[in-house]
């Protein structure tokens, strides 16, 4: 019998639950575009988006989703035949590299595989060897969205000061933003990117680039940039539409008005941040438990190199694929595909799967998933360690 009626939870990576004030604050008339309070509230939106990087760094906003940051970032940093080292570990590493080889970027790919962080001293190594400085700009996730791996993005930026390569820092924040900690400054990044469908909680559609007067400096060589893409009049634009290159995304503004302030000024930062950590951990536990009965395991075994906002694991014998296919149709909760794992013709991709905590997200959402999913495994025979709620319940209790 199928229980999946009432209010359905999409556990998936992005897009990740709004909250209903961001949804009520996008709920209206469409607003003037040239004066008014529109433009009064995006004046603040700015420093917010700072505030939210820990940067003071230029911002600009894009009306796109997180490819479109890439294409925004590249078209800025790179001239046709430039040379970019990626630091791959995932999907979207590779992502990244692709969208930048299309625009015609000489992309060198360093890939650390599907379940490993990147290693600082093989970035620094390929950095030594490029004794021309041909490379231009160093890219790299700080967490894949598809592995879950979360990258020391210090270290990098320690080993790229070692060997004295004047590269840029790019760092893709799309699924860690407002999820796990990160200082733009503090830590060297040059240019960073996100999106706003994942813990920024607005719903997809904005596309953000952070990036510093080194950065900017970079840029003027660019041959790639075309109108639409430019960073500097979407910066410091003299008049409202060119922050835009023509009408404002209105509506997402007004929901981005509302999870900043909820983000920023309500919850914190910090708060935000052990919030995530705690459940993440919790999920963590409750994985750990299942493996110990069953041919279950998390996909980045080190716990200091996971991710706060997204967990990647395996359940082997096409486990992952039945149990999500469980969930939906029989309890009203949808999680993330294995992506990047397994290609879709592969019996192995039925293995993976994907449970996203990340944005407006709490206690009762964590542990509801977690119990269902394992309602799942019960319901379909999955072999599985027992005390997996019970674990990730512990965890929550000692928070």
């Amino acid at each position: 019998m199928s229980l999946a009626q009432g209010r359905p939870y999409l556990a998936i990576p992005g897009p990740s639950t709004m909250p209903d004030r961001v949804l009520n604050a996008m709920h209206r008339a469409a607003p003037n575009i040239y004066e008014g309070a529109l433009v009064e509230m995006t004046r603040g939106i700015y420093p917010d988006l700072r505030r939210v990087a820990d940067t003071a760094a230029h911002v600009a906003i894009y009306i796109a989703n997180g490819h479109g940051a890439w294409e925004a970032a590249n078209a800025n940093m790179f001239s046709r035949g430039d040379k970019a080292l990626v630091a791959a570990t995932g999907r979207f590493g590779i992502g990244w590299a692709d969208s930048a080889r299309r625009v015609g970027v000489d992309v060198e790919v360093i890939d650390f595989g599907r379940a490993s962080p990147a290693d600082p001293a093989r970035i620094a190594e390929a950095l030594a060897a490029d004794t021309g400085h041909a490379i231009r700009a160093v890219l790299v996730t700080h967490v894949d969205t598809a592995t879950s791996v979360c990258n020391d993005i210090p270290a990098i930026r320690a080993a790229m000061d070692s060997v004295g390569h004047p590269a840029l820092l790019a760092v893709d924040c799309i699924a860690s933003l407002g999820c796990d900690e990160f200082h733009m400054d503090a830590w060297g990044v040059d240019v960073m990117v996100a999106a706003s469908q994942k813990g920024l909680m607005v719903p997809p559609g904005l596309g953000f680039v952070w990036f510093s007067d080194k950065a900017l400096a970079a840029s003027e060589r660019s041959d790639l940039v075309t109108p639409y893409w430019d960073w500097k009049p979407r910066a410091v634009g003299a008049e409202y539409y060119q922050f835009f290159c023509g009408t404002a995304p209105t509506h997402h503004l007004f929901g981005l008005r509302e999870s900043l302030t909820m983000i920023l000024d309500e919850e914190g930062l910090p708060h935000v941040w052990a919030r995530h950590e705690v459940l993440a951990r919790a999920v963590w536990a409750a994985f750990d438990a299942w493996g110990k009965g069953g041919d279950i395991a998390l996909n980045i075994a080190d716990p200091a190199r996971r991710g706060h906002s997204v967990t990647a694991a395996r359940i082997g014998g096409g486990g992952a694929g039945r149990l999500r296919k469980w969930l939906e149709t029989e309890a009203g909760v949808t999680l993330g595909i294995g992506l990047g794992m397994a290609l879709p013709t592969d019996p192995a991709y039925q293995d993976y799967l994907r449970v996203a905590h990340m944005g407006h997200v709490n206690a009762h959402m964590t542990l509801g998933v977690l119990a269902t999913m394992e309602a799942g495994m019960r319901a379909l025979g999955i072999p599985h360690g027992p005390g997996g709620v019970e674990a990730a319940a512990a965890v929550v209790a000692g928070a």
